[in-house]
């Protein structure tokens, strides 16, 4: 019990320690696009994202796939830059659609997103032979940070939308823009070549 609360709480501080926020840029530019009523997608979203970032840490962890870690620092700002770019694009789109959109970025962009947990998680385990379970209590702390997280960025959006009369559209397209502009500033700081 005591392994377990130490891989969940690494996951759970991971996410929602300051110093990374890359991965608090990208949930806010996934769950942006949803409402309070979507929560079946924001459910999944999250935890597509927690699957698609769980399969390459664990590819990474057992040294199945090797990755160059600058590459992958690149490629993590990029993945926030493209999903906050199709958020504008789409922002005038049906919900539904651009939720869907959102969905499969976060299966999809979770894959490069755990890459840039590997080197970390390999710190964590060492040469431990059973990398098995403090992957999975490493993601379930994960997945708590991320839920923390969207739950957070939807009562904002409710409050603002419903009680400031933000458009839904423009609160898109604020979020998006903002997110925007930290994530080209992020991939200037990490180009690697």
């Amino acid at each position: 019990m005591e392994d377990f609360l130490l891989y969940f709480k690494m996951g759970l501080h991971h996410v929602l320690d300051f110093s990374a926020y890359d991965h608090i840029l990208f949930l806010i530019v996934l769950a942006v696009v949803f409402t309070n009523f979507q929560w079946k997608k924001v459910i999944w979203l999250v935890t597509l994202f927690t699957i698609g970032h769980s399969i390459t840490l664990a590819l990474s962890a057992y040294g199945i796939l090797k990755v160059p870690m600058d590459l992958i620092e690149f490629l993590i700002p990029l993945t926030i830059f493209i999903t906050g770019v199709l958020n504008i694009i789409n922002a005038k789109r049906d919900a539904t659609k651009k939720g869907n959109i959102n969905l499969l970025l976060a299966l999809f962009f979770g894959l490069i997103h755990g890459l840039g947990f590997s080197n970390y998680f390999k710190m964590m385990v060492g040469q431990e032979e059973d990398k098995l379970f403090p992957l999975v209590e490493f993601a379930l702390g994960i997945e708590l940070a991320q839920v923390i997280t969207v739950i957070g960025i939807l009562i904002l959006g409710m409050i603002l939308q419903n009680f400031f009369r933000v458009e839904r559209r423009d609160w898109i397209l604020v979020c998006s823009s903002i997110v925007i502009g930290f994530s080209i500033q992020m991939m200037i700081d990490r180009v690697f070549w």
